[in-house]
């Protein structure tokens, strides 16, 4: 099988790399190594912060490890596709390219708003870290948790498999609760990724360009595409953009279509290496 190269692969917040196994498996067929970090904002060495400089070097120091003298194409799934361009304008001769999956870059008076609600103390309020403060984390049973997610709506929307996958790897057993299980992804952590969005990533981006080429996959239902707008993103692909039936969680909900997605936006990126 030919080898096509190595995709680094950043996760959407909460949902561990595992819950892409589908994708990662599509994707190593198709003779690509794909490596991921298992959860950002875990790890005492790279904290969570404003902004997330410290979890962008942990994904540069991963692709520095994972793939010495080779550079990476990055692929990331929400608050992943944010970390895969801070970590391509800090370190663009890591990056071949950079697939966003549903990962709408903020921009023009948004960004500004969102500054001013982190000034406010009011990022709290508004950002979804108020229902991720509040979130179900333990579970009297792998079972219980299961039926849980199974009968929510969004989550009723996702691939069974994917499920299975995220309750693998999304849970872990409960020290406190006799066979029960809890959050693996802890909520804490969760709330602050949210709360720290990056307000400043478009004042980045132009101030230090990835070099790479960039494209970019969105739900057709993705409120979350719709709050941030798309005009940055946009400009920020040069026409690499297309669309995959589905909520901000596509990649759950339809992931062999994703993974080939992917795969066709890669086999239609140049072959440029920043220098």
């Amino acid at each position: 099988m030919t080898n096509q190269g190595v995709i680094a692969f950043s996760h959407a917040n909460g949902f561990p790399a595992g819950t892409y196994r589908v994708l990662f498996e599509a994707w190593r067929q198709a003779g690509w190594r794909v490596v991921a970090i298992d959860k950002y904002g875990h790890d005492p060495a790279y904290p969570v912060s404003n902004n997330w400089p410290r979890l962008r070097d942990q994904l540069i120091d991963f692709i520095e490890r994972e793939s010495p003298g080779r550079p990476v194409h990055l692929v990331g799934h929400s608050m992943g596709g944010y970390l895969s361009l801070l970590a391509a304008s800090r370190r663009p001769a890591l990056v071949r390219g950079v697939v966003l999956l549903d990962a709408p870059v903020v921009a023009g008076w948004r960004a500004h708003s969102l500054h001013a609600l982190k000034l406010s103390g009011l990022m709290k309020r508004y950002s979804p870290g108020r229902v991720s403060a509040r979130r179900r984390w333990q579970w009297p049973s792998p079972e219980a948790a299961w039926d849980h997610y199974a009968a929510k709506a969004a989550f009723a929307r996702w691939a069974p498999e994917v499920l299975r996958d995220y309750l693998a790897c999304g849970t872990e057993a409960d020290p406190a609760v006799p066979g029960g299980v809890r959050l693996a992804f802890r909520r804490e952590v969760e709330t602050a990724l949210y709360n720290t969005l990056p307000h400043d990533l478009m004042r980045r981006l132009r101030r230090h360009p990835p070099g790479a080429p960039i494209a970019y996959l969105g739900g057709t239902r993705s409120a979350e595409g719709r709050q941030a707008g798309l005009a940055a993103t946009r400009a920020l692909v040069q026409g690499r953009l297309a669309w995959i039936e589905g909520t901000h969680l596509f990649p759950m909900e339809r992931p062999q279509e994703t993974a080939a997605a992917v795969l066709a936006v890669l086999a239609d990126m140049p072959a440029v290496v920043a220098a």
